[in-house]
């Protein structure tokens, strides 16, 4: 299962993005979407699309997701947690608009594409793939736009 994970769109999305993400199993957006109809390029590449709200988006989205997928039990947040989630195994957050790959004492990985559109801290605008295939770790590969 190839997932492209993003975050912290703010209204656009850059001019490639939607053929980047194309072959794309399913689409992650980490929230801060803030105007909904900047989602309508990506749901017409007919691939599911899981949105969560983050903390300048209006619209009804759930604040959370727990997603399980080939075995892999995934929890999907804008702003991160102090803690894991039980039974998480991998916290995907975004919000500090810089990239994240990291796991914490429990074991549990703790990721964040960056930012799509206003990166912070130095960091490039990014965003990327998650590959979860059953019995094999996590594969996470963040992308520069």
């Amino acid at each position: 299962m190839r997932i492209a994970v993003i975050a912290d769109t703010h209204d656009r999305l850059p001019a490639d993005l939607v053929e980047r993400l194309r072959g794309a199993d399913q689409i992650w957006h980490l929230g801060d979407v803030c105007a909904p109809e900047a989602l309508v390029e990506l749901e017409l590449l007919g691939v599911p699309l899981r949105v969560v709200r983050g903390n300048c988006d209006a619209h009804p989205w759930p604040l959370t997701l727990d997603v399980k997928i080939e075995g892999h039990r995934a929890h999907l947040v804008h702003i991160p947690p102090r803690r894991s989630p039980p039974g998480a195994e991998l916290v995907l957050h975004g919000h500090t608009h810089v990239p994240r790959d990291e796991a914490d004492p429990l074991g549990v990985r703790w990721l964040n594409p960056g930012c799509i559109t206003r990166p912070n801290r130095g960091a490039p605008a990014a965003f990327a793939w998650l590959a979860l295939d059953r019995g094999r770790p996590p594969l996470w590969t963040p992308e520069r736009l």
